[in-house]
């Protein structure tokens, strides 16, 4: 019998990990800032977070939103967040490196993944932003993760399966592709089947109404005006869907 298919679910809260796991998640990847691709959380959450969980815990090391190319000063932040993901009893960390050609910074990673020791690594979607997706599998494979977070390149896994398929193919069991980006109860089966893919991670979040009864329309505390009074959660229904959805197709 073939293992069971790995679900990641990507959160934010406390809450939404605790929803994670009761839906029947095998793992989570924990960030702060959703709204910009997941940025590292903070020492507290990343605490309370293990406290509540049962499953293994990853943690998002990423010192800010836009690209992927950081001074000597953000790669030592992210030098001192892997020891405090170690020192939280996290289960392993997620990061990416390039450098200013869209390359793989296979040096700076490897660094990171030397450190982070014994806790596994995963290479993101800063994967995706890549100049030539192959040559950077290659790079993360000499860097030494275990785990390449990919869309194929495209907005969404499923636009992309063709290129993760590929990508399956050539890491020859050196590396775990995880497709993500997209992925739902209603396309999971399919992309399994087209990709080859053992494990995936995916969102399973809704927008939920915050519980504010006066609420100021006039400010916008960010960039996006209303989100104040708005909070995406992991459904637990959603991700119980997700495990349902591979369990059926067998």
């Amino acid at each position: 019998m073939a293992p069971e298919i790995a679900i990641e679910i990507c959160v934010d809260s406390v809450d939404s990990a605790i929803a994670a796991q009761g839906g029947g998640a095998s793992r989570v990847e924990l960030c702060a800032d959703l709204f910009e691709g997941g940025i590292t959380p903070s020492a507290g959450m990343i605490e309370l977070v293990r406290s509540k969980l049962s499953i293994p815990l990853h943690v998002m090391v990423r010192p800010r939103g836009g690209d992927f190319f950081y001074t000597d000063e953000e790669f030592e932040v992210m030098r001192r967040d892997v020891e405090v993901a170690k020192r939280l009893r996290a289960d392993g960390v997620v990061l990416g490196i390039l450098d200013v050609y869209g390359n793989v910074d296979i040096e700076r990673t490897r660094l990171l993944v030397e450190q982070a020791r014994p806790l596994s690594v995963t290479f993101h979607r800063a994967f995706d932003m890549t100049a030539d997706l192959f040559r950077g599998l290659e790079d993360v494979c000499a860097a030494g993760a275990d785990h390449i977070l990919t869309s194929g390149g495209e907005p969404t896994a499923v636009q992309g399966a063709q290129t993760i398929a590929e990508l399956v193919k050539k890491a020859a069991g050196r590396i775990v592709i995880m497709p993500g980006s997209g992925i739902t109860a209603e396309n999971v089966f399919q992309l399994i089947a087209e990709t080859g893919a053992r494990e995936i991670h995916a969102g399973a979040s809704r927008t939920a109404d915050g519980p504010m009864q006066f609420r100021n329309s006039r400010i916008a505390m960010g960039s996006v005006p209303g989100r104040e009074y708005q909070r995406s959660l992991v459904s637990e229904e959603n991700v119980r869907k997700l495990r349902g959805a591979l369990s059926a197709a067998g």
